[in-house]
């Protein structure tokens, strides 16, 4: 399977390689009236690519981030429980094995 992913990943940045060169252009970017950015169209479609992917991988992060700590608070409180339980199982049947007088 690593090997199909690294062919995969291959040829991706193969076709980026490819496209790049075949688009590698100045075109001209107006930010505001007077700002005018002379750029490459490969960094273009870069920068635009990375300010959109930024924002979503950094709220990705922090829910794994999240969830993660919830999850452990539950383990953790899973854990708890299930000690509690044991420990009045075994008192229970240590009453119950108490000899009674007639």
């Amino acid at each position: 399977m690593q090997v199909f992913r690294t062919i995969v990943w291959a040829l991706i940045v193969a076709a980026l390689a490819v496209f790049a060169y075949a688009n590698w252009f100045r075109i001209d970017v107006t930010i505001w009236e007077g700002v005018m950015l002379n750029t490459p169209l490969p960094m273009l479609i870069l920068s635009s690519f990375l300010l959109g992917f930024l924002p979503t991988w950094l709220f990705h992060r922090a829910m794994r981030w999240r969830l993660k700590r919830r999850i452990s608070a539950l383990e953790a409180a899973q854990r708890s429980l299930v000690a509690t339980r044991e420990a009045e199982q075994a008192a229970r049947v240590s009453e119950d094995e108490t000899p009674t007088l007639p």
